[in-house]
């Protein structure tokens, strides 16, 4: 497997992979995801400011995160201070023909190398409150369990938090 940043040539593969995600998402009760969310905009978005980073295999794109230090307003409400300086995991996805490879395991723990590159010691990632694949994986990865929150730009759905400290 190989991590890498993602560039442009690398949005339709991605698209491709989210269209294979979102219908397992939704057959699993985990509507965090639609047709319009998350969109072409918003890997482009990410790759113009060089936080997406994709998985491979076999020269297949097969996951994909955006590694960001963008926290949305409401963290707060579990406590964290929001204004430290965190990496942020979000849009995190596998395709589903290739679970259980590690390859999200493999993409958070690129997050936690980025962070020591950085120098920033806290790592943070919201996931679906119906998502219990990354309810397993977060733990097994050393993040800690923060609290509940819901989301202004995804409404009616709830959010669990996690956090990780390094050093």
């Amino acid at each position: 497997m190989n991590i890498r940043h993602a560039t442009l040539n690398d949005i339709p593969s991605i698209i491709l992979l989210i269209a294979d995600v979102v219908p397992v998402m939704h057959a699993s009760g985990n509507f965090q995801w639609d047709s319009k969310y998350p969109n072409t905009a918003v890997f482009e978005k990410d790759i113009e400011l060089n936080q997406l980073w994709v998985a491979e295999i076999d020269n297949d794109i097969v996951g994909v995160s955006a590694i960001t230090t963008d926290q949305e307003p409401e963290y707060a409400h579990v406590g964290w201070d929001i204004t430290e300086t965190a990496i942020v995991t979000h849009r995190l996805a596998v395709s589903p023909k290739q679970r259980g490879k590690g390859i999200a395991a493999a993409l958070m723990m690129e997050a936690e190398h980025e962070a020591k590159r950085r120098g920033i010691d806290v790592l943070r990632v919201d996931t679906n409150t119906t998502n219990e694949a990354t309810q397993r994986l977060f733990p097994k990865l050393g993040y800690l369990f923060a609290g509940e929150i819901d989301l202004g730009f995804r409404p009616n759905l709830r959010f669990y938090c996690y956090e990780k400290r390094l050093g």
